[in-house]
């Protein structure tokens, strides 16, 4: 065989084996991707939340196949269920995006969430047993250690991982606040908005700094102190309190002339 023809050979077995590599390298970085649609889902919904998206940001199915390692569609049916809970934006020639913030609408959010987190721990402290109450506690425990510790550290706004710990506690512990309120509907409400809460609340709060924590921890006290004595006026109370900072003046309305 001329020595030109072995050279272009081993050349093209050279390709092969390279190519061969690189699928098999891929193939093992995409083995811990989230491939199934709740996981995509769960997934997706906690950068939602945590603003890991920009409000406005444009949400492409095939650019986030690729991170996912699904298909378009599979990522565009997500996206879809995305915005019946209000996280998403979806408009006809502009496709997915991220859902817009302002100071208005995360007035408009926390107001419901209130209205709907007020009624719901009214209903677990006339329902709830003495189970209610060790679940709240231990709620509460593991929402208060996270707290104390990024008080203490300052370590949160700049660490996704964290802010990540800290919604999902704090999830944990106003979910069980309601969870014996008897009502599926009401719990399913508040859970979308709670979603729409804190998506708006963590793009546009611009300190999260020490003094924001000695706050919260001190609000997060005063409801599970209220809730396990049963005092009702005084839980619905600290709910507000906890909540009120992210109030803005309501404008008045326009008059007919």
């Amino acid at each position: 065989m001329p020595a030109n023809k072995i050279l272009e050979k081993l050349k093209i077995s050279k390709f092969f084996a390279n190519l061969k590599k690189s699928l098999l390298h891929t193939s093992r970085e995409r083995l811990p991707m989230k491939t199934d649609s709740p996981a995509i889902y769960a997934d997706l919904k906690e950068k939602l939340m945590n603003a890991r998206f920009g409000a406005g940001e444009k949400l492409k199915p095939a650019e986030l196949q690729g991170e996912y390692g699904c298909s378009a569609n599979t990522v565009r049916d997500v996206l879809l269920r995305l915005t019946k809970v209000g996280l998403v934006n979806f408009e006809m020639q502009r496709g997915f995006r991220a859902q817009y913030t302002s100071p208005e609408k995360r007035n408009d959010v926390t107001r419901f969430r209130t209205l709907l987190e007020q009624e719901g721990a009214t209903l677990s402290m006339k329902l709830g047993g003495i189970s209610w109450e060790a679940d709240l506690t231990a709620a509460h425990h593991r929402l208060s250690h996270l707290e104390r510790e990024f008080e203490r550290s300052g370590d949160l706004a700049d660490n996704p991982d964290n802010m990540k710990l800290w919604t999902n506690a704090e999830w944990s512990f106003h979910d069980t606040l309601i969870s014996r309120c008897g009502s599926p509907m009401l719990r399913d409400i508040y859970e979308n908005v709670y979603a729409q809460f804190r998506q708006q609340m963590v793009a546009q709060e611009r300190d999260f700094g020490r003094s924001y924590f000695s706050a919260i921890i001190a609000e997060h006290q005063a409801v599970l102190d209220a809730a396990l004595s049963r005092n009702v006026e005084a839980c619905r109370a600290a709910i507000h309190d906890h909540l009120k900072r992210n109030y803005v003046e309501a404008k008045p309305l326009e008059t007919a002339v």
